[in-house]
């Protein structure tokens, strides 16, 4: 059950950011920050099933969600 709640936290937020984005509203970096977060976290618990070829597609989507979402929100590359 926490898995999935965090792959549906991982989608509301992702579509949340886009909306903020599409937009235009100023506060687009904060759904930012909090979408390259919860990117970075579904990434490390798909991570933990990497025996599934569709969690490891996860993964690679999060991860690179999540660095896409750092660039956004001005937060360091690599950081979290």
């Amino acid at each position: 059950p926490a898995h999935i709640r965090l792959l549906l936290d991982c989608a509301q937020i992702c579509e949340t950011s886009a909306d903020f984005m599409i937009r235009g509203s100023d506060l687009h970096t904060e759904t930012c920050r909090a979408c390259s977060e919860v990117c970075e976290r579904c990434a490390e618990d798909c991570a933990r099933m990497a025996d599934d070829a569709e969690m490891r597609a996860c993964v690679d989507v999060c991860r690179r969600c999540a660095e896409s979402c750092r660039q956004m929100a001005g937060v360091g590359v690599g950081a979290r």
